[in-house]
């Protein structure tokens, strides 16, 4: 009989027997030591083991403990440590039968609005990402001529209010359809933070450049003092 532990998982708490524990625990390691020198570390370690939370929720459908098999089913949806380049665990994985919350074998999308990518609440980029529209531009102009007749507005409030925004790489893997795991989940962390970087490099150079094309004061030999008049 294996004693049971209680443990806190990307903000959930859980109960899982002791061989799920050492597994589990042996998985996670793997996952901080490879991604330890990563600048996006902490968003993509957290990223990961909230998205294996909600795997753990979704599975256990009203059982209390987390048992080894459903370690190794969630594991086989975020990949083994061999699939994002990381030293192999002592384990053999089977990838039949794994547990995904896909629909017809794609990935099931889920409606976002756009935290990365807004003008006003990010409704339009949300919905151009679910939709697979490569340029949200079509459906903010689409918004736009709504606007103008006076029923846009309310349909885009509405959606404001009823679509939650993304808040971690997972929510715009969700958003777009694509597979949640490990190697997704560290490549969109990666890609904002290459994006930023960017952004600000673009930034400096304009500011230098502003600073540049100023006008060099020229010193002409005034000098002017307070005090009395010659």
């Amino acid at each position: 009989m294996n004693k049971i532990i209680n443990v806190n998982l990307g903000g959930y708490p859980f109960t899982i027997d002791e061989d799920a524990y050492a597994h589990l625990k042996g998985y996670l390691n793997t996952i901080h030591t490879h991604f330890k020198q990563s600048e996006g570390y902490d968003e993509i370690t957290g990223d990961i083991e909230s998205r294996m939370a909600e795997l753990f929720s979704d599975q256990m459908k009203g059982s209390k403990i987390i048992s080894l098999q459903s370690v190794k089913d969630v594991i086989k949806v975020m990949g083994t440590p061999e699939d994002f380049g990381a030293a192999p665990i002592n384990e053999t994985y089977d990838s039949n039968n794994a547990y995904t919350t896909t629909k017809n074998g794609k990935p099931a999308k889920r409606f976002f609005r756009d935290s990365e990518d807004k003008i006003l609440g990010g409704v339009a980029s949300g919905m151009s990402a679910y939709f697979g529209i490569k340029d949200p531009l079509w459906l903010r102009l689409g918004f736009l001529i709504a606007f103008i007749s006076g029923f846009g507005i309310l349909v885009y409030i509405v959606l404001w209010i009823l679509a939650p925004e993304t808040a971690s790489a997972a929510d715009r893997l969700a958003m777009r359809g694509e597979p949640i795991n490990i190697n997704n989940i560290a490549k969109t962390v990666e890609d904002e933070i290459d994006g930023v970087g960017e952004r600000l490099s673009n930034l400096t150079h304009k500011f230098d450049g502003k600073k540049k094309s100023r006008p060099e004061r020229v010193n002409l030999g005034f000098s002017f003092r307070k005090g009395s008049h010659s």
